[in-house]
């Protein structure tokens, strides 16, 4: 069994986190709508499927690279002039960072991981 880990991320500028393609971004207006797109899209595979159908050959995506956690937890608050995100999820690093990568860019840092 996979253990469970909580990620802690902030974005300095979330007014302009937005991901590479329009179709996969993030459009929310605040720290509680990421939270909710980010939680969406750890324990649903419709982002995975979107992202999917725009690859070239998406019969040749490797299909555990949509692994969902149904379980996950994302919180985040504005704090001074940036956001802070807690994350609690059994996905691992490499998920996570894709699923943000796709809805906010590189607009992120990871300050800490700690079991949860």
């Amino acid at each position: 069994m996979t253990s469970r880990s909580h990620y802690y991320l902030r974005i300095a500028d979330l007014a302009h986190a937005r991901g590479a393609q329009s179709e996969l971004s993030y459009d929310g207006a605040g720290p509680n709508d990421l939270a909710a797109a980010l939680r969406e899209a750890l324990v649903s595979p419709l982002l995975f499927q979107r992202w999917r159908a725009l690859q070239p050959d998406p019969d040749e995506v490797d299909e555990r690279l949509g692994v969902t956690d149904q379980l996950a937890k994302v919180n985040a608050k504005a704090v001074d002039l940036h956001t802070e995100v807690d994350v609690i999820t059994d996905l691992p690093m490499s998920i996570l960072r894709q699923r943000l990568n796709w809805l906010i860019g590189a607009n992120w840092q990871l300050h800490d991981v700690r079991t949860a």
